[in-house]
Order: structure tokens, then C-alpha cells, then sequence
């Protein structure tokens, strides 16, 4: 593989085969652009980076064993110069804020597979951050909304998963009228009509996994 040093050094992190197919046959029909690793798991795309040295990552978010947000996180503390595009399916907008908080410089749908990719990458490697229409998007729709405390997002989260009241304060070792608060406060700040609707919109815009 060439090492020219004129071209854009790229790492690709997803572990979908056919993702880091698809990013490779893209990058090998640009004249400034070449691959020069790729990682299926957080752990490995923060070893290749640390042999490569890329110009730009390629990074997607849901990944077995360590996630790309914790592997964002690893490789910028020890390189602060790391440039990190998140290439995902998830748009919701408390995780992108995790991701840029985390230090990536753009944040990309998969379906932005082709031009807007693309430029992104021109882009980050010039210096210069960016977000895709539908992040920019989610961003502004919940931008003045109530953020859900760690307390919220814990209750949140066992709620999802099916647990009642009594088995929620049971597992936080806190009182069920604690509980019941916080459920309401979660309905309230979510705009949400019930716990179960709470929950869909919390797994959509990233406050919680399932």
C-alpha cells in the first residue's frame, strides 16, 4: 500500500465487514485518499491507531467489547490531535453531544456513504468540524430541552428494561416514592405519555441502550 505522504491516511473502525468493504472501495477511487488500517473493535482501531498515526479515523459508535465513544475517548487522550469522524446509523441527539463532547470533529449517518463522506474527510483534515443535516438537525430540535439527571437516566434505563417501581428502588437501594419522582420528572422533561413511550424515546435519542 502506498505511504505517499501527500495523501489523506485514513483508519476505518466498524465491525461490519461490508461497512469497511464499502468505505474501501470508496477511498481507492480517490487520488488523495488511502486506507491504511481497519479495526472491527474499539480495542484494535486504538492499537492500529497508535501504529499508523492516521490523519483521519473513520469510527463507528455500536461496537462489541468497547464501543467507538470509549475508543474516541482513549485514542484523544493520549493524541489530542486526533481527528475522529463518527459514522453511524444512530441520530439521536444526547449521543451525539457524548461524541463530540468525546472529541470527534464530525458526526455522519452510513447513509452519507458517498460525497458527503467524502468532504467530511477533506474537510477534518483541513481543520474544520462538521455534522450532517440530520445531526445538525436533532441537535436544534432538543436544544433548549431539560437534561434528565444521572438519578433519571438510571431509573430510565431499569424502567426499559420492564422492572416496576418496587423493583427499581430495589436495585438503586432508594425508596419507591424516590422512584415515583423521578418517573414523573423523566415523563415530564421526555414529553412522554407513559413509561413505555419514555423509554422509545430515551433508546432514540441515545439517553440509554437497550
Amino acid at each position: 500500500m502506498t505511504t505517499d505522504s501527500s495523501l489523506i491516511r485514513i483508519l476505518a473502525v466498524d465491525d461490519h465487514p461490508i461497512v469497511r468493504r464499502g468505505i474501501a472501495t470508496l477511498l481507492a477511487a480517490e487520488s488523495d485518499m488511502c486506507l491504511v488500517a481497519e479495526a472491527s473493535i474499539g480495542r484494535e482501531a486504538i492499537e492500529l491507531f497508535r501504529v499508523h498515526r492516521p490523519d483521519v479515523t473513520l469510527m463507528d459508535l455500536q461496537m462489541p467489547e468497547m464501543n467507538g465513544l470509549d475508543a474516541i475517548i482513549t485514542i484523544r487522550n493520549e493524541f489530542p490531535e486526533a481527528r475522529i469522524i463518527v459514522l453511524t446509523t444512530y441520530t439521536g441527539d444526547v449521543q451525539i453531544l457524548r461524541a463530540l463532547k468525546a472529541g470527534a470533529w464530525a458526526y455522519l449517518l452510513k447513509n452519507q456513504f458517498h460525497k458527503e463522506l467524502l468532504d467530511a474527510i477533506r474537510a477534518v483534515h483541513a481543520g474544520k468540524r462538521t455534522l450532517s443535516a440530520e445531526a445538525s438537525s436533532q441537535l436544534a430540535e432538543h436544544i433548549t430541552d431539560e437534561e434528565l439527571t444521572a438519578g433519571e437516566i438510571s431509573v430510565l434505563r431499569l424502567v426499559a428494561a420492564g422492572n416496576a417501581n418496587k423493583q427499581i428502588a430495589d436495585q438503586l437501594s432508594i425508596s419507591e416514592d424516590t422512584v415515583k419522582g423521578r418517573v414523573k420528572n423523566i415523563l415530564s422533561k421526555l414529553g412522554a405519555s407513559d413509561r413505555t413511550h419514555a423509554a422509545t424515546i430515551g433508546v432514540k435519542r441515545g439517553i440509554i441502550d437497550l
